[in-house]
């Protein structure tokens, strides 16, 4: 018995050490003792830099935030030249950015806030990992002093004339009758306008000339009178116009060439530019991110464009008990790049970016496996192992393989990076406030798409692409699950195609016994509809729909599309089983185009019918 007891506190003193040794392993940066004082307004990027520095010298490290507001200035930012996925725009734009803060080469640091608002000034890059591990990043809000958003309320309209009141964090000037928008270091260009009806709380693209074309007169207190042909715009009180540049110049977050980020209870409350871009990147955790505006601010929008956007990157994404509200874009999106080969010869390829706004990144390492994919039917015809990547321009790069380019190789086929791929995971988040779609995929790896809500998205709720010629986002999809999620009113800026999910790879051919697309599953989810569209799919094999609640909604506002409940193009071992259709009326047919009734499993149920075309 006493050997016992002196083996056991032996065991618990060695315990006790090594939870010591952990603490103090770990190293705690206050960045008050940097002097960094809260709501001081001063620049805290100095501080900042020299705790970072600190921190770099330990195995681990903690640097903690005080609680309120800090303030990012460019002067003294990091300054970096950045080529960003979906955002790199022309060569006529500067690629250095200002970084705030900036993680470059470092491992094993947490960023902990308390409440603590991050805020930039002028176009800056909030935070960048660039090569780093193991970064976590906690209880901390990103906005900016002047949003590169400018927001306006209508407060009258009429035939000839607007009255509009300005929100108090836009700034503008009335020159020589027109409206000049600028902030930080900035002013507008040619603007992008999204209107907000919150009645119904819908986005919509607003390409009305009408205010551009009229005579403005400032009449003070953030008021502007616009006087011109107002007759036909489509305006009512209470409207929200919202409107930014159509550049993307920068981004809030940068994630490159890192791994094992986690970011926890964060804020997007403004991101310019694309909210948080991962690149090439590992095993990324979004848990509990509010990408909304900070109530007392009593904007519409927090998001230039996409709020989460991930581009080659690999291992395990996680997006989990999060908001998604106010974005100009898609609040998330995950794709790989399809690179255009045009040139070849042996065992070597040259290969082209071909969106304007994404080019000079080294989207392949050696060890990486490509597909070689028909830009006609976005089919992987062989594959193939990088032994050796030359960039050639900031547009091309050479591919040296391991075997001889395949004789099927033609004029503007492209490549997928296979080994770039990652698993997906988003769970018990909600969709709002955005007139573009909910989640976009297109990734090889497992999907789980669960528990969310999809609130009144104005285009598909879940769109799953792949294409070749327009944006070039790859690939194919082989394992998603969606299910027990809600579908509330989606998809009414995509008339008439306003399908609240989307499989749409956007081919040009199809192959007999041949399907971009595989193993989808749609069970457990409920829809309201305020339109008979709920499912698209095209060039996909083995659909689930099953177990699924399908009512319509009370909305009487959006036009209603004549577009078939379910329409299947090209698709093979489709299932419907034991859902249940409370439709009140509303016509529930499925259409089948370029495929067979044989392809088709189905239990007519609830007035469900089936034609083809």
């Amino acid at each position: 018995m006493r050997k016992k007891r002196t083996t056991l506190l032996l065991y618990f003193s060695l315990l006790m050490i090594s939870n010591i040794q952990s603490t103090l392993a770990q190293q705690l940066i206050d960045l008050k003792d940097y002097g960094v004082r809260a709501n001081s307004f001063q620049d805290a990027v100095p501080a900042i830099t020299r705790a970072l520095a600190d921190a770099a010298k330990y195995e681990s490290a903690v640097v903690r935030f005080p609680k309120g507001r800090i303030d990012l200035w460019p002067a003294e930012a990091a300054k970096r030249e950045l080529f960003v996925s979906n955002a790199t725009e022309s060569d006529t734009l500067s690629k250095i950015k200002n970084v705030g803060i900036l993680l470059e080469n470092m491992g094993n640091i947490i960023l902990e806030g308390d409440e603590t608002i991050i805020m930039s000034h002028g176009k800056m890059v909030h935070l960048a990992n660039i090569n780093s591990r193991n970064i976590t990043v906690k209880n901390i809000g990103f906005d900016y002093e002047r949003p590169s958003m400018s927001e306006f309320t209508i407060l009258e309209v009429a035939d000839d004339y607007a009255l509009v009141k300005v929100h108090r964090d836009s700034r503008y000037s009335v020159i020589y009758d027109k409206v000049v928008w600028y902030g930080e270091g900035w002013k507008s260009g040619k603007l992008h306008t999204i209107k907000f009806e919150p009645d119904h709380q819908t986005m919509y693209y607003f390409r009305n000339p009408a205010f551009e074309n009229a005579i403005a007169t400032d009449l003070g207190n953030n008021q502007i009178k616009f006087r011109g042909d107002f007759s036909n715009v489509g305006l009512a009180k209470g409207d929200v116009l919202t409107m930014r540049d159509t550049y993307r110049d920068c981004l809030g977050i940068l994630n490159h060439f890192s791994e094992n980020l986690i970011f926890e209870n964060i804020g997007f409350h403004y991101m310019h530019g694309l909210g948080m871009v991962s690149q090439f990147s590992k095993n990324i955790s979004v848990k509990g991110l509010r990408a909304k505006p900070r109530p007392e601010t009593g904007r519409i929008i927090a998001g230039f464009a996409d709020f989460l956007h991930f581009s080659g990157c690999y291992g395990k994404i996680s997006i989990e008990n999060s908001l998604f509200s106010g974005s100009h874009d898609d609040p998330v999106n995950v794709h790989g790049t399809h690179l255009r080969v045009v040139d070849h010869e042996g065992d070597r390829i040259k290969v082209r970016f071909m969106h304007h706004q994404t080019w000079n990144l080294m989207a392949f390492q050696a060890g990486d496996s490509i597909g070689f994919v028909d830009n006609g039917n976005l089919l992987v015809y062989e594959n193939a192992v990088v032994n050796k990547v030359t960039k050639l321009s900031d547009r091309e790069l050479e591919l040296q393989l391991d075997r001889q380019v395949p004789k099927e190789l033609k004029e503007k086929h492209c490549v997928e990076n296979l080994t770039k791929t990652p698993e997906l995971v988003v769970r018990n988040n909600r969709f709002e406030h955005t007139n573009t779609r909910g989640l976009l995929v297109t990734t090889r790896k497992k999907v789980l798409i669960e528990g969310n809500t999809f609130f009144r998205t104005g285009m598909h709720a879940i769109l799953i692409a792949n294409d070749c010629n327009s944006w070039y986002e790859s690939g194919a999809v082989k394992d998603v699950t969606i299910r027990n999620n809600k579908f509330i009113e989606c998809g009414y800026n995509s008339f008439p195609n306003t399908y609240p999910i989307a499989i749409m790879p956007e081919t040009h051919k199809f192959v007999r016994n041949h399907y971009v697309h595989s193993n989808i599953s749609i069970v457990d989810n409920e829809f309201t509809l305020f339109g008979p569209p709920l499912l698209f799919a095209r060039a996909t094999e083995n659909i689930t729909f099953e177990r699924n609640m399908v009512r319509r909604g009370e909305q009487e506002n959006f036009p209603i599309s004549n577009q078939p409940m379910f329409l299947l193009e090209h698709c093979k071992g489709v299932r419907f089983r034991s859902n249940v259709l409370d439709t009140d009326g509303m016509a529930t047919i499925i259409q089948l185009q370029h495929m067979k009734k044989s392809q088709i499993k189905y239990v007519v149920k609830n007035e469900l019918q089936l034609i083809t075309k």
